[in-house]
């Protein structure tokens, strides 16, 4: 099987969908020019009328793909960095979330928001908060987080498809990251979970660059002793619940780690869940593992204490374990 990197995989699922549907177009800043690469080359294949500079105005670009969306079209909208999202928040909340309830069903919103999140590469305030949980709170959205490769183009692929406004967050720090991604034609349903590792002693439930952090955190606690099962849920809504409560009731034990903030965050999300769902088959308290309440520093030395780190899950684990 071919080995790609995380953006490779982009580029082929972006091309490969507006190859076979010619409603599929892109639109976004510098998406010609393809800042983070994964829109480089679509704009020499099919044109001015498919690949689409605009201007820098987030709230206008998100409420031209609600438009094209709702006529029959399949945008999806490069809006760059999570933190931009904030700037087309109206659109996205007042109008792409609410369109096809309040007009019974009778409009579909096909339209991906694409988008860079979360820290890592000394970047700032401005461009590497994780903003995810905000999309998770809107009825109606669907919020996708890959971590591989692999998962990247699949989901990808199956946001272009739905006929619902998908957030689809890629991590900053992941776009060289290498993997096998087949040629060949594949879909990864949305709200589909995956387990990226096999346990028995805890569950970890993750998505995006922290569950590589929990993967590194697995092997550190395997020369322990300590069993972890790592459950990526990719999609963040709706999120695999069944996936997770089945793990709980094999080990008994729950971590969440996430790298938004504690207060609403996505860690927050899933241990409340488990936490009431799966209370009889918990031997201890859930814990959540996310990123310091503060603004992402530009330091990357702060940066890294802000964030949450293979340390940190070990700690958890340990912690939750009673160790």
């Amino acid at each position: 099987m071919p080995r790609k990197t995380y953006i490779a995989a982009i580029q082929a699922a972006l091309g490969e969908e507006m190859r076979r549907d010619d409603k599929v177009l892109l639109i976004g800043e510098d998406v010609r020019i393809g800042v983070f690469a994964g829109t480089r080359g679509l704009h020499t294949e099919f044109g001015d009328k498919r690949v689409i500079d605009t201007p820098i105005s987030e709230l206008g670009v998100a409420g031209a793909g609600v438009g094209a969306a709702a006529t029959g079209l399949r945008p999806v909208v490069d809006l760059m960095f999570g933190t931009f999202l904030y700037l087309a928040f109206d659109q996205i909340a007042n109008q792409a979330a609410t369109m096809r309830y309040m007009f019974g069903g009778q409009a579909k919103l096909p339209i991906v928001y694409m988008v860079q999140n979360g820290g890592g590469v000394g970047a700032g305030p401005h461009h590497s908060q994780p903003v995810h949980p905000l999309f998770m709170y809107l009825p109606l959205i669907k919020v996708i987080m890959p971590s591989t490769p692999y998962d990247v183009k699949g989901l990808l692929k199956a946001a272009i498809r739905d006929d619902n406004p998908v957030i689809f967050f890629n991590h900053l720090t992941l776009g060289g990251q290498r993997g096998e991604v087949p040629d060949e034609e594949y879909e990864i349903p949305l709200g589909k979970g995956d387990i990226k590792r096999t346990g028995k002693d805890v569950t970890i439930c993750t998505a995006g660059l922290m569950v590589h952090k929990s993967l590194e955190a697995a092997k550190i606690l395997e020369k322990e002793g300590i069993d972890v099962e790592i459950i990526d849920l990719r999609t963040l809504k709706p999120w695999d619940e069944t996936l997770v409560l089945e793990s709980v009731a094999k080990t008994g034990h729950f971590v969440a780690v996430d790298e938004s903030y504690p207060v609403c965050g996505a860690a927050s999300e899933w241990a409340a869940t488990v936490a009431e769902k799966g209370f009889h088959d918990l031997k201890a308290p859930v814990l959540r593992v996310s990123s310091k309440h503060v603004p992402i520093p530009f330091s990357p030395v702060l940066e890294k204490q802000v964030m949450p780190s293979a340390e940190d899950v070990v700690t958890a684990v340990k912690k939750v374990l009673g160790k």
